[in-house]
């Protein structure tokens, strides 16, 4: 509730891995953001494996904390978790270092992210991160669960990339599960979930699928002032793009790109639209 924590009494407990014949990566971490004389600093922080969090210095009132996958990637029984906490009155912006790549697992290997944001009263976090690549012979199940108090503002997106088009690749055999659900109150507002199996550059070149898009992000805009965003989101989407609202406070817009040099360049322009310029800098590299 406003004021403490949901989570800085918690342990770090990641994903417990299924048996694997190799090492394989685990990484978990914490942080709580509180409001301190005016400003949002950092209240809580627990990093553990392969998962660590940087706070660059800041160039807005936000707290920023980048993420980092010192893995270098995710593969087959690879686990990582993360709960982030946005105390009353904070601003909170989580992104990544770069993208994610999701490498080839072995037979029977499956990686899980699990990610958990808590945004309490007049509070406000964007989830950022930079795009996930998915290659070929990939095994992912991945959840991002959002918990809203009555008040708090929300800026999120997940940016998805079938394959690396400049090279060539092509997703004949993959396993991907996404969800992401998001809850005000206690409530569901929101709920996206995504099932990929086999031979997705098939079934994404399909014209009632994507037509041949290679990318894809989903982006959700929770606020009081979401309606005022929606024309001039839309002036800003590809005709690959929609965006609607799904609630008095409820934006969300998902675009398709042929790749990721596409999907960035029509995000960006939106996300600063709708972070009030503040686009954490690794987005700009």
């Amino acid at each position: 509730m406003p004021g403490a924590s949901t989570i800085t009494s918690q342990a770090i407990i990641p994903i417990a891995p299924s048996a694997a014949s190799q090492p394989r990566a685990i990484g978990a971490g914490i942080v709580t953001a509180k409001q301190s004389g005016g400003k949002t600093t950092l209240a809580d922080l627990r990093q553990s494996g392969a998962m660590k969090l940087l706070f660059p210095r800041p160039d807005s009132a936000a707290l920023q904390a980048i993420v980092i996958n010192t893995a270098g990637g995710v593969t087959g029984g690879d686990t990582f978790s993360l709960n982030a906490c946005a105390q009353a009155d904070t601003c909170l912006s989580l992104t990544t270092q770069a993208a994610e790549r999701v490498y080839r697992a072995q037979p029977g290997e499956v990686a899980h992210i699990r990610n958990r944001l808590t945004v309490q009263r007049n509070a406000t976090l964007h989830w950022l991160p930079q795009e996930t690549i998915l290659f070929e012979a990939c095994a992912l199940r991945r959840r991002l669960s959002i918990d809203l108090d009555d008040g708090a503002s929300l800026l999120m997106v997940e940016p998805l990339v079938f394959g690396r088009a400049a090279m060539g690749e092509v997703l004949r055999q993959i396993t991907f599960t996404d969800r992401i659900e998001i809850r005000r109150g206690g409530r569901p507002v929101y709920l996206d979930a995504m099932t990929l199996e086999g031979d997705v550059t098939a079934h994404l070149a399909c014209a009632n699928t994507a037509a041949g898009a290679g990318a894809l992000a989903t982006l959700v805009y929770v606020g009081q002032d979401a309606a005022a965003h929606l024309p001039k989101l839309r002036g800003l989407l590809p005709s690959s793009g929609g965006g609607s609202m799904l609630g008095p406070d409820l934006l969300v817009a998902r675009i398709l790109a042929p790749d990721s040099f596409e999907l960035r360049r029509a995000l960006v322009p939106i996300l600063r639209q709708l972070s009030a310029n503040s686009l954490p800098r690794s987005w700009m590299t």
